[in-house]
C-alpha cells in the first residue's frame, strides 16, 4: 500500500512523513523528489523547465519505483510528494492500480494565512519557490484535488496530531 501525503510545498508533508511511518508498522518513507533530483543531474540537461514534474520519465519512474520497492520489501510507501497538476495525479495513481497497489491519498491542509506563516518562519528567508506554490495549489485544492484525498487540516494540529489522524485512518 501507498499512503500518499499530497499539499502545498511547505504544508509539513515532509515532516508527518517520517511520524506516520513511525505509527505504521513495516512501512518506510519514499520521497518521490529524489528522483526528480536524478533526472535533474542528467547531463545534458532534459528540456528546460521550472519544475521536473513536468518531465513525462519524473511520473512514470515514480510509479516503476514505487512498484520496485514494495515487489522487494513489502509492506507500506509513506510518500510525501505535492503534486497539484490533476493530469499528473491521474498519471501516477492509474499507473499504480495498474500494479494492484492501493493507494491512500491525503492532503496535508492548512489555511492560506498559516501556510503562509509558516514558509515566512522556517528560515531566515522566505522560500520564494515555496510562496510561488500557494496559489496553485489554492486553486487545485477548490478544483480537483480536496475531493480525490482525505484532507487533514492541520491549521491547528501539530505534525504529530496530523500523524496519528492519518496513521488511524489508514489502520482503521
Amino acid at each position: 500500500m501507498i499512503v500518499w501525503l499530497n499539499g502545498t510545498h511547505g504544508a509539513g508533508k515532509t515532516t508527518t512523513s517520517v511520524l506516520v511511518q513511525r505509527l505504521i508498522p513495516g512501512s518506510r518513507v519514499f520521497d518521490a523528489e529524489k528522483v526528480g533530483e536524478t533526472l535533474m543531474d542528467i547531463r545534458p540537461g532534459l528540456p528546460a523547465t521550472d519544475n521536473f514534474q513536468h518531465w513525462p520519465p519524473w511520473r512514470q519512474l515514480v510509479v516503476e519505483t514505487a512498484r520496485s520497492v514494495l515487489d522487494y520489501t513489502g509492506g507500506t510507501l509513506v510518500m510525501p510528494m505535492t503534486v497539484l497538476v490533476e493530469r499528473y495525479w491521474r498519471e501516477i495513481s492509474t499507473g499504480l492500480a495498474r500494479h494492484a497497489i492501493p493507494v491512500r491519498h491525503f492532503v496535508i491542509h492548512a489555511d492560506q494565512d498559516t501556510l503562509r506563516r509558516r514558509i515566512e518562519g522556517e528560515h531566515p528567508v522566505p522560500s520564494p519557490f515555496r510562496l510561488r506554490y500557494l496559489e496553485p495549489y489554492a486553486e487545485a485544492a477548490r478544483t480537483w484535488l480536496h475531493s480525490e484525498a482525505e484532507v487533514v487540516d492541520t491549521t491547528h494540529l501539530t505534525p504529530a496530531q496530523a500523524a496519528l489522524r492519518i496513521a488511524e485512518a489508514v489502520k482503521g
